[in-house]
């Protein structure tokens, strides 16, 4: 039988929000409880972007998945979109193709921002309502409006390299969700008064400095994925009362926590794992003055557990 083909539109009317912090929960507990098979990364660096290739499967799910999602930040100037990406969904049982989801990214930023969102979830303070956002793009967005399912978020403050994006992002905020935001000249200003701080930059210098966290601040990077983008300085991870990657293996080798080792100031063994914390096998914060890191690189399980979602919803 010929495969699926689903376009955007499909996609999005089909998973919300809510449907990817489900997914993504669902995938690191399968993760915690070794029922997942996750191929490493395929990324390539090329001279006008990038190619993000990540696959994976959980152990009895009809279907195996692999996610491209690109990055070409001259596509702006040509009138195309930056971000895009698509799933193909195979078959577990025989290998065939099962579908094909033309999803432009979408699927990408949902489940990065999900993922953004249940680790503030888990180690950010219960009371914590106000957000830095260091980067004005698309992820930006995202993350804040997953944000939005798990704190009561009050006020939001943002920080671009491009003051006009930080502008046109707050305006937009402002009128489609109703927050207050503030973009801020520098990123000291930007994070002095947070208490969650989302990284969603492509920097390739550290951006944020462990003395302008308050006591109790959580932090989320997300922008490291590949060995030269950095976010965090090494004294945000020394200072860290709790550091977690989504996956040690991978963030050792991409991530803000492959920077701390090399610094010296992590010890590979003391950084926890993001489904231990789902499935409530180590702690997290245990004090309301911690601070916590969160290390995100993106794991094909999470695409493979909404790309199932999205074939049940279509009822295939």
């Amino acid at each position: 039988m010929p495969a699926a083909t689903l376009d955007e539109p499909t996609v999005r009317s089909l998973v919300t929000r809510l449907d990817a912090l489900a997914a993504v929960r669902q995938a690191l507990t399968a993760l915690a409880h070794e029922q997942v098979v996750l191929p490493g990364e395929l990324a390539l660096a090329l001279d006008a972007g990038e190619v993000h290739v990540k696959g994976g499967h959980l152990l009895g799910s009809r279907y195996a998945s692999f996610k491209v999602a690109t990055g070409f930040p001259g596509n702006a100037a040509l009138g195309r979109q930056v971000n895009d990406g698509f799933s193909l969904v195979l078959d577990a049982a025989t290998g065939a193709l099962a579908a094909t989801l033309y999803d432009s990214g979408w699927l990408t930023e949902l489940r990065t921002g999900a993922a953004g969102a249940l680790a503030a979830d888990l180690l950010a303070r219960p009371d914590a309502t106000r957000v830095t956002l260091l980067g004005a793009g698309a992820q930006a967005r995202f993350q804040l409006e997953a944000l939005l399912d798990v704190r009561p978020v009050s006020e939001v403050h943002v920080w671009n390299r491009t003051p006009e994006r930080a502008e046109r992002f707050a305006a937009a905020v402002r009128e489609e969700l109703g927050l207050p935001v503030t973009v801020a000249g520098d990123v000291r200003a930007a994070v002095e008064r947070a208490e969650i701080v989302v990284t969603t930059t492509a920097s390739r210098a550290p951006l944020l400095h462990a003395d302008w966290l308050q006591p109790g601040t959580h932090v989320t990077a997300m922008g490291a994925d590949f060995p030269d983008k950095r976010e965090l300085a090494a004294d945000v991870l020394a200072r860290a009362d709790v550091v977690v990657a989504d996956r040690v293996e991978v963030c050792a080798r991409v991530g803000e926590v492959h920077h701390g080792l090399a610094d010296g100031v992590l010890d590979r063994a003391a950084v926890l794992e993001l489904a231990d914390l789902v499935v409530g096998r180590v702690p997290g914060r245990t004090g309301a003055d911690q601070v916590t890191v969160a290390d995100q690189c993106g794991l094909g399980a999470y695409d493979a557990a909404i790309a199932e979602l999205v074939l049940e919803r279509a009822g295939l």
